[in-house]
């Protein structure tokens, strides 16, 4: 039986998120395969064996379990086999075959842990640090998008010290190419974490200087009238796509809230699409996922433009949300490929990958 390393938590604005899409994931991990290591990772960064009750993730309440918390650390030093847990005035070495980093948003999905796995030489789930840093920067994905022809909205990117020096000619800038509706984006967060939807040049300013909170550099993009929807990828050199998903928030467009609060948005899978279009979107899933790099899994978010019907690359998730109303494991679930099943799926790319 191999130990499986679930990472949960971490210092992000997703942290919250981290740990419900950690519950589910744990709960599905087939355990007459991989025994689970449980270790969390504070707001404030640090870091704690758990073996107390999985349902105890949720809103931090694993931290007030203080019976079931050891300090514990991955150590970078590949002889150390993996976890080094500090108990009885000693430390003891846990060995990791995989690891699970559950860990939306920065410090989890930006490349940072991807690359303190690979130096200490622990097989991961996901994409690799590149391809993870890439698609976690969304200057860095337009920019590979457009070298790649991939159609997307038009967009702009500059950061908090440019924007500083002229803002008005920022403002008017955004304003004459990309017209209004404008959705303005941290370069750097998930969730729809700081996004905003601007109709005017005063509410641009307000959304740039929200935005900024999150990441000293920006997206701001065109807005889309189009269908929004889905596609899970899952694969190392030969991706496979599932059957794709539809969004259809119950907010002005799908935000913090109507993907984690307000049970009103829709999501229907599969998407309401011809036969003809939802295969094109798998294509683009599929294409989007080789020309970025990804590995492992990927959620591959597009548009499909009412005018015109072009299928537009929205944005990569590089760890989708894994919670029970999580798109990506119900759309593999709806290709035939149970949440159980999914994990081990991506548990044996891992160690395909990193072997």
């Amino acid at each position: 039986m191999m130990n499986a390393l679930i990472l949960f938590g971490g210092v992000s604005s997703e942290h919250d998120v981290s740990v419900v899409s950690a519950k589910s994931v744990i709960e599905n991990v087939p355990t007459d395969r991989y025994n689970v290591i449980m270790v969390g990772i504070s707001k404030d960064g640090r870091w704690f064996l758990y073996d107390g009750d999985v349902a105890n993730l949720p809103e931090d309440k694993w931290l007030e379990d203080t019976a079931h918390l050891t300090k514990a650390v991955v150590s970078p030093d590949r002889n150390d086999h993996g976890l080094l847990v500090f108990e009885n005035d000693g430390v003891k070495t846990v060995r990791i075959d995989v690891a699970f980093p559950v860990l939306h948003g920065k410090n989890g999905e930006d490349g940072t842990i991807q690359g303190f796995l690979q130096v200490a030489g622990i097989p991961y789930v996901g994409c690799d640090m590149l391809a993870s840093a890439c698609c976690m920067d969304k200057v860095m994905t337009n920019t590979l998008a457009d070298a790649a022809g991939i159609p997307q909205a038009k967009w702009l990117g500059f950061s908090s010290y440019d924007y500083g020096k002229n803002s008005e000619e920022y403002i008017n800038r955004a304003a004459d190419y990309l017209g209004f509706p404008i959705f303005v984006k941290p370069a750097n967060a998930g969730s729809s974490v700081g996004v905003s939807k601007a109709d005017s040049k005063e509410a641009l300013a307000a959304a740039i200087e929200k935005a900024f909170r999150e990441d000293s550099k920006l997206v701001l993009e065109e807005g889309i009238d189009g269908v929004e929807v889905e596609c899970a990828v899952m694969g190392n050199d030969e991706p496979v796509a599932s059957v794709c998903g539809e969004v259809v928030p119950c907010n002005d467009f799908y935000d913090y809230e109507a993907k984690y609060v307000n049970p009103a948005s829709e999501l229907h899978i599969p998407a309401r699409l011809s036969d003809e279009k939802h295969e094109e979107v798998r294509a683009a899933a599929r294409n989007a996922y080789k020309a970025l790099g990804c590995s492992g899994l990927t959620r591959v978010d597009f548009f499909v433009r009412k005018s015109d019907g072009l299928v537009m690359l929205n944005e990569p998730n590089t760890i989708p949300g894994f919670t029970s109303i999580s798109m990506y494991p119900k759309m593999f679930a709806a290709s035939g490929v149970p949440y159980a099943e999914l994990i081990d799926k991506l548990f044996n790319l891992a160690l395909e990958k990193w072997a």
